[in-house]
């Protein structure tokens, strides 16, 4: 009895509550409009639902349906649409006339009127546009970092040489010429890579070239540099004879009679002195590199040893620090030639593969996920793209970024990337299986949301 009596004294507050709620919707809706009058019933119906709360106790199942009830009166709320910013915005604003009509006097400022600057709605970006800002702030190097860096290069390449042509009068080197991406246009982010050649000359007639699938150790990148004519001219009539292991020039032994050059004999404190910067050989990596420390940009200079042009199709042969059988063979650096295509292919339909290439290679150094490729990786891609009959203008970036992610993926569930200027050798054959399956899910869900990866 007491509950009956209970819930009928509920009803009763119910009903004048609710006559109290009609009352001011039915206001509501002569003044705030129909959206207004439906977000002030919700927040009535939330005030005596909670002197509901206060003033009585709840059922479970009461509970249960309001709740769905609640949430299905705030799904039918008709939602205000915003308002479209004014055209004005989108054009400069001109100061208003003075009106004719208008004391002289100094007028009263009302607040209310003051118009207030809203800041602009955040803007949904298009992958084109999107690229086109990441090129701006993350690949595009400032001229003056280039300049620089170029100085710094040739002025270590002046010095390196006069330090060899005395320590070595003996052998015959090339001008030491610095290039690379960054001579090319092809560098990205930072001004913080330059390759130094350090040319052999070698007498003609007697050095030939061997493919390297023709030695003991089978590996298509590389070439063997043989000694030949030793009828003629014995072993002992050519300077570089020293460097000779089995009848063949031997990158290994010149690596290591140069990386103790670098490191133990050139004075490299009195050279930064000189050029403004600090110069120390790196003891980490294998390869002969250089690190300066400039007050404006660190940079990295890779010492190459080459060997150019020794047969009819020009080839650039680079002492690398290669692993078994191959320590002694020369690896062919195809640099120059796909730089050069890539040239080419841009300059016939004014194209944008190179501005491909590099921010592809901005992506990839800015994701830890996908640091395994390098731009040996990313350059065949380009070059397979580019040699397609499409639409290569700006307009189509986007389109072609996506398009390099698809055949990135493509390639590495075939665990294979053939080189574009060597087909036999495969440049995904390094990487282990766990490597792959984490690029290649990286990749995968930047295809998914591109926005990520920028």
């Amino acid at each position: 009895m007491a509950e009956f009596s209970q819930k009928r004294g509920k009803r009763r507050g119910d009903e004048g509550l609710g006559s109290m709620v009609d009352f001011l919707l039915a206001n509501a809706r002569l003044v705030l409009g129909v959206g207004g009058a439906a977000v002030l019933g919700i927040a009535t119906l939330a005030v005596k639902r909670f002197i509901d709360r206060a003033t009585s106790p709840r059922d479970e199942d009461d509970t249960k349906a309001d709740s769905w009830k609640e949430l299905s009166l705030l799904k039918a709320t008709p939602h205000l649409q915003p308002r479209p910013p004014p055209a004005a915005l989108s054009q400069p604003v001109l100061p208003l006339a003075p009106s004719s009509s208008a004391p002289e006097g100094p007028a009263k400022s009302d607040p209310e009127v003051t118009p207030q600057l809203s800041s602009p709605a955040p803007l949904c970006l298009t992958l084109q546009e999107r690229l086109l800002a990441f090129e701006r702030d993350r690949v595009t190097i400032p001229a003056a970092q280039v300049a620089l860096a170029k100085q710094l290069a040739g002025d270590i390449a002046l010095e390196l040489q006069a330090y060899f042509q005395s320590k070595f009068p003996e052998l015959p080197f090339g001008a030491f010429v610095p290039g690379g991406p960054l001579y090319d246009g092809l560098q990205a982010g930072a001004a913080d890579h330059v390759r130094l050649l350090v040319p052999l000359v070698l007498e003609p007639g007697l050095w030939s070239l061997v493919p390297g699938v023709d030695t003991v150790a089978r590996d298509p990148r590389c070439w063997a540099v043989r000694r030949t004519q030793l009828e003629f001219c014995p072993r002992g009539s050519s300077p570089w004879d020293r460097f000779l292991v089995g009848g063949y020039l031997s990158s290994r032994v010149l690596l290591e009679l140069l990386r103790k050059v670098l490191a133990a004999s050139v004075n490299w404190p009195a050279i930064g002195s000189l050029l403004g910067c600090l110069i120390r050989p790196s003891m980490a990596s294998e390869e002969l590199l250089l690190e300066v420390q400039h007050e404006r940009l660190e940079l990295t200079v890779a010492v190459l040893v080459a060997v150019p042009g020794v047969d009819a199709d020009d080839r650039l042969l680079l002492a690398w620090p290669l692993e078994g059988l191959a320590g002694n063979l020369w690896l062919q650096d195809l640099y120059p030639v796909e730089a050069a295509r890539l040239r080419a292919l841009d300059d016939r339909d004014a194209g944008t593969r190179r501005r491909l290439l590099l921010l592809l290679c901005a992506v990839c150094h800015g994701c830890s996920a996908l640091g395994q490729l390098g731009r040996g990786h990313l350059t065949q891609v380009v070059l397979r793209l580019g040699e397609d009959n499409v639409d290569w203008t700006e307009e189509a970036l986007g389109e072609r970024f996506l398009q390099a992610l698809e055949l990135l993926i493509g390639s590495l569930e075939q665990a294979s990337l053939p080189c574009h200027f060597n087909p036999s050798v495969n440049l995904f054959s390094n990487l282990r299986e766990e490597e792959i399956d984490d690029i290649g899910y990286a990749l995968y869900s930047g295809l998914q949301e591109p926005e990520g990866l920028l």
